[in-house]
């Protein structure tokens, strides 16, 4: 069984920076235990997203409209379920 590890986020933007700095990404993941394709993962990420990249224990920084969007998902889908349950029963 795999289990997974999870990385503080600090840990994370410290782990960014020494990539950056050290030139060599292969030998920066050797030498903190982690795979070079983890590590071009948060590189990306934090090139992209900024300090939006690492939020941390799932939680995500989302705009008032994003929590609109996802919430009007969530309601849809439940009313979604309730018809279906309907059109069964009917």
């Amino acid at each position: 069984m795999i289990h997974r590890r999870f990385h503080s986020v600090e840990f994370k933007r410290d782990t960014v920076q020494l990539a950056r700095t050290g030139g060599n990404l292969s030998h920066t993941a050797r030498e903190l235990g982690e795979g070079a394709s983890l590590l071009r993962k948060w590189l990306t990420a934090e090139q992209e997203q900024g300090e939006a990249a690492f939020p941390g224990q799932g939680k995500q920084h989302l705009t008032p409209e994003q929590r609109e969007i996802r919430r009007l998902r969530k309601e849809n889908e439940i009313l979604r379920q309730e018809r279906e349950i309907l059109d069964r029963v009917s």
